[in-house]
């Protein structure tokens, strides 16, 4: 019963807010003030490709991609590289846990695989940064709105 009474307020509510533009509409027939949306109308300042705003995040982006790289590129004492990994490989084997070894092989593998993606990704972040630079956008700073430090 109160899920209906909540339903009918709501609807009541969206009705006298839409008030004469939900009649117009039901009909199908647009209102005459309205200015009707074409393709040569004006465009909105972005291409609406998110080029601005990866502009913007250029610099937080690469450092992020040189953290991740220096990890897995990192010595077998440093926590997610390739070198730990493949350690933690050789002692499963070693101790003959063939579900672990073989777990932890196709974890490597994917491990490694990350190292040429990223690097290929900062490759196409500095052609990036570049163009945002020509254009003049994106100042890119680490003091954004505050989420990674807050992660």
């Amino acid at each position: 019963m109160h899920r209906g009474k909540s339903a009918l307020v709501a609807c009541a509510a969206t009705a006298a807010l839409l008030g004469p533009v939900g009649i117009a509409a039901a009909d199908g027939s647009a209102p005459a003030s309205a200015p009707a949306a074409s393709p040569s109308a004006k465009a909105p300042k972005g291409a609406g490709d998110g080029s601005r705003g990866l502009c913007k995040r250029a610099k937080r982006i690469d450092k992020r991609l040189d953290r991740a790289l220096k990890r897995l590129k990192g010595p077998a004492t440093v926590r997610g590289s390739v070198a730990r990994l493949t350690k933690r490989v050789e002692r499963a084997k070693k101790a003959d846990h063939t579900e672990v070894q073989t777990f932890l092989n196709h974890k490597l593998t994917f491990r490694r695989s990350l190292v040429p993606t990223l690097e290929q990704r900062q490759k196409d972040l500095s052609k990036v940064q570049k163009w945002c630079a020509a254009r003049g956008e994106g100042s890119g700073g680490g003091s954004g709105s505050g989420k990674e430090s807050a992660k």
